[in-house]
C-alpha cells in the first residue's frame, strides 16, 4: 500500500486528493499476507446477549422483569382502592341518609283534614329539624315561636281512638308560662308583655279561621305548647289533650313540596 499526492490544476494548491493504489500481485506475495481488510461484523445471534440494551432484534422495547412485577403491583393496588372506595360509598350513603332524616329533615304526608285549607290531606311536607337537635344538643329546650306549624308526637292517643304513638301536625297558639283562654269562639292569649291580652288568630294565618269551639282558660305550664289546627271544627288538638311538651315537637314544617303547583315555604 502506497499514497500517491496530485496536484490538481483546476483547485488550490493546498487541495490534495490522497488515493489508495492497489497493491499488486507481487506486493501481496511478498509480504506472505492478505490484505488488511477487517472482516464484516456479524448480527448478534438470536439467543445472545444484548448487552444492556433493552432493544431486541425485531426493534422491539423489552420491559425488564421488575418494572413489570411493580406495574402488576400498581394496577392490583389501585383495583383494591376501587373496591374499597365503592363500598365505603355504599355503606356511608345509607348512613348519612339516616342520620340526615333524624337529626335535620325529614318527609311527611299529611293525614286528614285538621289544617284546612292551609295544608290538605296527602300533601308531602318537608319538617326541619335542626333547631330541635341543636337544643337538645346543647341541652336548651326548643321553643318554636306563635304561629309556626309543627311536628310532635302524642304518646297517648286514647282521645284520638288509638294507643300507639302517633305524630301530630298543628299550629303554635299559645307559649310556655302564657295563659289561654277560648270563649265565644275567640281565642285570647295573656302574658307579660300582654297583660290585656291579644288575639293570635288575628295574625296573618288567622284568615283561614272559621271558627273556635270550646270554653278553656288555662295557663300553659313551662316547657309545654298550647296548639290548635286551622280547621278548628275538625282539629284533636290541645283542647281535647291539652299542652305539647317541648321534648315531643319533632320538627317544624319548612316546605310544601306536593302538589308541585302548590309548593310553598312556611
Amino acid at each position: 500500500m502506497f499514497i500517491v499526492i496530485k496536484h490538481v490544476h483546476d483547485y488550490p494548491i493546498s487541495s490534495i486528493v490522497i488515493t489508495m493504489a492497489p497493491q499488486t500481485n507481487n506486493d501481496q506475495n511478498s509480504a506472505g499476507t492478505s490484505p488488511n481488510v477487517p472482516p464484516p461484523a456479524q448480527p448478534d445471534s438470536p439467543g445472545s446477549p444484548a448487552g444492556d440494551s433493552d432493544i431486541d432484534p425485531i426493534g422491539e422495547i423489552l420491559q425488564p422483569e421488575d418494572n413489570q412485577k411493580k406495574s402488576d403491583e400498581e394496577i392490583k393496588k389501585n383495583n383494591l382502592k376501587s373496591i374499597v372506595s365503592t363500598v365505603a360509598i355504599l355503606v356511608i350513603a345509607p348512613l348519612i341518609a339516616l342520620a340526615l332524616t333524624a337529626f335535620v329533615f325529614q318527609s311527611y304526608e299529611v293525614d286528614g283534614p285538621s289544617m284546612e285549607t292551609t295544608l290538605q290531606n296527602k300533601d308531602r311536607l318537608i319538617v326541619y329539624k335542626l333547631p330541635r337537635t341543636i337544643a337538645k344538643i346543647t341541652n336548651n329546650p326548643y321553643v318554636p315561636e306563635r304561629g309556626e306549624i309543627v311536628i310532635f308526637t302524642r304518646h297517648d292517643n286514647y282521645s284520638l281512638g288509638g294507643t300507639s304513638d302517633r305524630q301530630l301536625i298543628k299550629r303554635v297558639i299559645a307559649l310556655p308560662g302564657e295563659t289561654v283562654r277560648i270563649k265565644n269562639n275567640k281565642v285570647t292569649v295573656y302574658n307579660e308583655q300582654n297583660p290585656d291580652g291579644f288575639e293570635p288568630d288575628k295574625a296573618e294565618y288567622g284568615d283561614v279561621i272559621t271558627n273556635t269551639d270550646g270554653d278553656i282558660n288555662l295557663t300553659i305550664p313551662e316547657n309545654s305548647i298550647f296548639v290548635m289546627g286551622d280547621n278548628r271544627p275538625q282539629s284533636q288538638d290541645s283542647r281535647a289533650f291539652g299542652p305539647v311538651p317541648l321534648d315531643d315537637v319533632v320538627g317544624k314544617l319548612s316546605l310544601r313540596v306536593y302538589p308541585f303547583s302548590k309548593g310553598e315555604s312556611f
